[in-house]
């Protein structure tokens, strides 16, 4: 598939199919716990496929987990039945441990059953194309080095964060060859951490990393798409913009229609349905009222805007919300 020739199509339509990041809530789907799907290439590729079935998306996105990469570097992880598996302590806490952290081979921890994963549901699924999930490299970092550490270790030591971020970029480039190797169309690379750093702290640490990043991996047939949902990406995004993603995603804890002010208009940016707020906690009813809300705000004006969720959508999200998102935006457009 020529991926930025769909990018424009999609930009271009004048009908355009939501592209929410849904896949976890396939477990109740198929009657299973999150520590089963995460721990399964079979499971995942099935439930992308189910949810597939049941949505008319853009495209297929896999699930944000945000722990994988960072278990492959070495780091403890939390799994439970319910909830997305999050990372527990510390690995590089000083300039020696930077200096000793190996980049692991792609493979390492669960790195090779999600590949595999994108692998089986790439050819499960063949009317969209199909994302895989990724971490971006400064968002690793801070896992690595817990995040509230590495906010503080930007300011007071820069020489070890820019040494971890540099392994982790270098993990980053080959896991993303490898989705690309098994027939992914692109990733959606996500840096949610770097939405709390100043500007500045933004264009030093994470603007050249994400930017190698999609120099080594996109082309016509790839995409990068950038994901950030820090309450700081409108005064940062300049310098988002200058990592060169075919696209743009942005989370629930900005005014999505103020950022589309500052997207260009031949560039897809995407948001941002509160994940937590509307498909977990909300009603049919609120969604519905939520998503065509957003939508009145950017459609007309922004026609580069393509409807999605804030962020990854939770694994327990009910399915009535989640139909009621689609319904929502199918109304919008029928008007």
């Amino acid at each position: 598939m020529h991926m930025k020739a769909w990018m424009n199509e999609l930009r271009d339509a004048p009908v355009k199919k939501a592209m929410p990041v849904l896949s976890f809530p396939s477990v109740s789907l198929m009657g299973i716990t999150v520590r089963e799907l995460i721990g399964s290439s079979d499971l995942q590729a099935k439930g992308m496929k189910m949810v597939a079935d049941r949505i008319d998306s853009a495209a297929s996105v896999s699930m944000m987990d945000l722990s994988v990469e960072a278990e492959a570097f070495g780091s403890e992880i939390r799994i439970s039945d319910d909830e997305v598996p999050t990372v527990t302590g510390a690995i590089v806490t000083c300039e020696e441990d930077a200096d000793t952290l190996k980049v692991p081979e792609v493979g390492a921890g669960r790195t090779g059953l999600y590949v595999e994963a994108i692998g089986k549901a790439c050819k499960l699924i063949s009317d969209r194309p199909v994302f895989a999930g990724v971490i971006g490299p400064f968002s690793l970092a801070g896992r690595l080095m817990d995040v509230t550490e590495a906010l503080m270790n930007c300011y007071t030591e820069p020489d070890m964060v820019h040494k971890t971020m540099r392994k982790c970029t270098d993990f980053a480039i080959a896991y993303i060859k490898a989705y690309k190797a098994v027939g992914a169309n692109g990733v959606v690379i996500a840096e949610p951490l770097t939405g709390l750093l100043s500007p500045d702290m933004a264009a030093e640490f994470s603007e050249p990393y994400v930017r190698e990043i999609v120099e080594a991996v996109q082309d016509d047939d790839f995409i990068v798409i950038y994901h950030n949902c820090g309450d700081n990406t409108i005064l940062m995004i300049d310098s988002i913009l200058r990592t060169g993603c075919a696209a743009y995603h942005f989370g629930n804890s900005i005014d999505m229609a103020e950022m589309m002010s500052h997207i260009p208009p031949d560039t897809v940016a995407m948001g941002n349905v509160d994940p937590a707020v509307q498909f977990r906690n909300g009603t049919p009813e609120s969604i519905k009222a939520e998503t065509k809300r957003i939508m009145e705000a950017c459609c007309e004006k922004y026609p580069n805007f393509v409807i999605s969720s804030g962020c990854d959508i939770p694994p327990a999200s009910s399915w009535d919300n989640i139909d009621a998102f689609f319904e929502a935006v199918k109304e919008f457009y029928a008007k």
